[in-house]
């Protein structure tokens, strides 16, 4: 089992348009993160992660752990013979987890929590859409402009 806590909420700034099929379809595309097919999001809500990312938009996960399990099981189905993790990325040292977790000092404003998926075997990193079906009963879209309570 896992001996880390994914935060509670985690947050991807993007461009409306692609976060609204993420809302609505669960739709993601992993991107290539040497040796990984990855997919990033934050554990802050931070209104300069907006300019940072070029968003208009977050979308807000409420759920993390359903959210997690569902995009690990579709991931599953999609790339059987992948291994996924997820965990914190960790800035200016060299992450427990691999080259794919570790990021300059100078990003560790992005706090960044990353789902990443290993080949088993030799395969591209080309991206690969992923669809976990919709997430609108645990998450939502919000703007720069949106108070958190």
């Amino acid at each position: 089992m896992h001996d880390y806590q994914r935060p509670p909420t985690l947050y991807r700034y993007g461009v409306r348009e692609d976060l609204e099929l993420a809302l609505t379809q669960g739709q993601f595309i992993l991107r290539a993160a040497p040796p990984c097919l990855a997919l990033s999001f934050s554990q802050v809500w931070d209104r300069k992660l907006f300019d940072l990312f070029s968003a208009d938009s977050c979308l807000v996960i409420h759920n993390s752990e359903e959210f997690g399990e569902r995009l690990h099981r579709a991931v599953q189905r999609t790339l059987p013979n992948w291994a996924g993790i997820d965990g914190v990325v960790e800035y200016g040292v060299r992450a427990a987890l691999g080259a794919a977790f570790t990021k300059t000092a100078a990003e560790a404003q992005e706090q960044e929590w990353l789902f990443a998926w290993r080949a088993m075997q030799h395969a591209s990193l080309n991206p690969v859409m992923i669809k976990i079906g919709s997430l609108e009963n645990f998450a939502e879209l919000r703007d720069r402009d949106t108070q958190l309570s």
